[in-house]
């Protein structure tokens, strides 16, 4: 056996450049689409978009390839072929807000359900993919993206007691 660290198959890269952390698999994929999707469509900011957008007997079908477009991104898996960008380009309202939510929502679950070193993965993942589509979008709808920065952190709600 070599003492060579690029043989090592647990430094090894794969076609996504990585390979994955134990745990990182499939059905936690899953848990983590059908979860904060679940939380999504019950959010009073995003909620509403996602309803009006997509029926209520499309979601068992969209809930399969957005889990399929996170396997494709994390694992290599492959199975996501989509363009995601036409879709959302056709909803007209969405803005920063509905990101922001976007992704603390994501967060929230993601560490919920997730080890830490998972949980980093798909936050950092989830930034990336949100920025990217907001950029677009604002591109595609004539804004200066020449002065936009990534987006912040939306804070988390406030607990107050009921009175």
């Amino acid at each position: 056996m070599s003492n060579d660290p690029r043989l090592d198959p647990a430094k090894r890269l794969t076609r996504i450049g990585w390979n994955a952390p134990e745990g990182l698999d499939d059905a936690l994929i899953r848990a983590v689409v059908d979860h904060f999707y679940a939380r999504a469509r019950a959010d009073d900011v995003i909620g509403p978009v996602f309803n009006r957008v997509i029926a209520e007997d499309e979601w068992p079908a969209h809930l399969s390839r957005i889990a399929d477009f996170w396997s494709s991104m994390l694992l290599g898996t492959g199975r996501y072929d989509g363009r995601p960008m036409p879709k959302h380009l056709a909803i007209p309202e969405l803005s920063d807000a509905h990101f922001l939510r976007w992704l603390r929502l994501f967060r929230e679950t993601v560490d919920e359900l997730c080890p830490p070193d998972i949980a980093a993965i798909f936050i950092e993942r989830s930034e990336r993919v949100g920025n990217s589509f907001r950029m677009n979008i604002a591109m595609r709808r004539g804004d200066d993206i020449t002065t936009m920065g990534p987006l912040g952190r939306e804070a988390p709600p406030v607990w107050k007691p009921k009175v």
